[in-house]
Formats: C-alpha cells, sequence, structure tokens
C-alpha cells in the first residue's frame, strides 16, 4: 500500500476529477475565466499598488513627501541626506505629516505647503506650480506603496519632467483598506479626474 492510498489522496483525486466532468462545459468555462479574472485581478494589485515602480538617479531636482498613512519622513529625510536633490518639499495636508515643518536638513531648501483641496490631485496641482516657478526638471515622489502609481500619473498631468518614486513602508494592519482605498482612487484618477 502506498502513501497516496493510505491517506486516500488517490481516491479524493479521482473524486475532484470525476465532480469536474460532471460539470457542463458551461460551468467549466465560467469557473475557468473566475479563476482567470481573479489571477490577473491579483497581479495588477501586486504591480500597482503593493510593489510599483520605484527607483530615480543619482540626482533628481526636488524631492516630493505627500502626506498620508506610512512611514514616510524618514524616506524624504534621508534622500535629502544624501543630497539627492537641493529641495525637499512636504505636504501637510489631510492625514499628512501633522506638525510643523519638520527641521530643515542641513544644505537644502524646504518647503512645506498645506494642499487645496487636500487630497494627491490638489497636491500635484501644487508640485506642477512649483516646477514651473523654480524651472523643476525632475523629482522624486515619497508615498506609500498603494498610493504611488496613482500619485505619479497624477504629477505627470501637471509637471512635463521625469517623475520617479520612493515609498515608506506601510504597518501590515493598513494594508487592506489601503488596498481597497487604492483601486478606489485609481479608478477615479483613471476615469473621472483626468486633468490636472
Amino acid at each position: 500500500m502506498t502513501v497516496a492510498d493510505r491517506f486516500g489522496l488517490v481516491r479524493r483525486s479521482r473524486g475532484v476529477l470525476a465532480g469536474w466532468r460532471r460539470l457542463s462545459r458551461t460551468a467549466r468555462i465560467a469557473l475557468r475565466t473566475a479563476l482567470a479574472l481573479i489571477l490577473i485581478f491579483a497581479a495588477m494589485t501586486a504591480r500597482l499598488l503593493v510593489w510599483p515602480a520605484q527607483g530615480m538617479p543619482a540626482q533628481v531636482s526636488a524631492i516630493v513627501m505627500l502626506a498620508g498613512p506610512g512611514v514616510r519622513l524618514p524616506v524624504a529625510l534621508q534622500l535629502a541626506d544624501e543630497r539627492r536633490a537641493p529641495v525637499l518639499v512636504v505636504s501637510q495636508g489631510y492625514d499628512g505629516y501633522g506638525s510643523p515643518c519638520p527641521p530643515r536638513p542641513p544644505g537644502v531648501q524646504l518647503i512645506c505647503f498645506d494642499p487645496k483641496p487636500p487630497t494627491t490631485r490638489g497636491e500635484a496641482e501644487y508640485i506642477g506650480r512649483l516646477t514651473k516657478k523654480y524651472h523643476w526638471t525632475s523629482l522624486v515622489v515619497v508615498t506609500s506603496p498603494p498610493q504611488a502609481t496613482r500619485a505619479r500619473m497624477l504629477i505627470e498631468r501637471c509637471f512635463a519632467g521625469a517623475v520617479y518614486s520612493a515609498t515608506g513602508p506601510l504597518p501590515m494592519r493598513s494594508w487592506p483598506y489601503q488596498i481597497a482605498y487604492g483601486w478606489g482612487a485609481l479608478a477615479k484618477a483613471l476615469f473621472v479626474e483626468r486633468t490636472c
């Protein structure tokens, strides 16, 4: 007697196959389609909201930290300390940094602002005005992973230069809500608010 026979694995697998064969052709197609859609949705969630594209060149015109959940300020300050840009911009919008401007890193200009409206789109509009005023050609946006793709897309609508992303971590308990919110906000940015 084999191990598979002992645990009934052969009988169970035969039962599953027999059950699969009993399903109508339409039901099998529907199940395969549903499974494919679930896998596509999971892959898109992973690529756009969990592990978004990141990276930047050695130098950019400005480091921009957007407001929101997660640990962003240490990432922005580290980039400033590394002299990756001469300017650090900090959004104090809704659910943002939550206190006065952070201490100015040595040798770096610090700009803090409250976006109107206090949304990622409001931040993108303000950043667009700053890029024109200071003639910036590139920037890195510091966000949380679920916001990075949408933030880059919104800022690119208001700024013709190169936009890169860096992300700070989120606590594990925040991920379910942030993924759900991220999908809703991304859909709104794609289909409703399509301009700067």
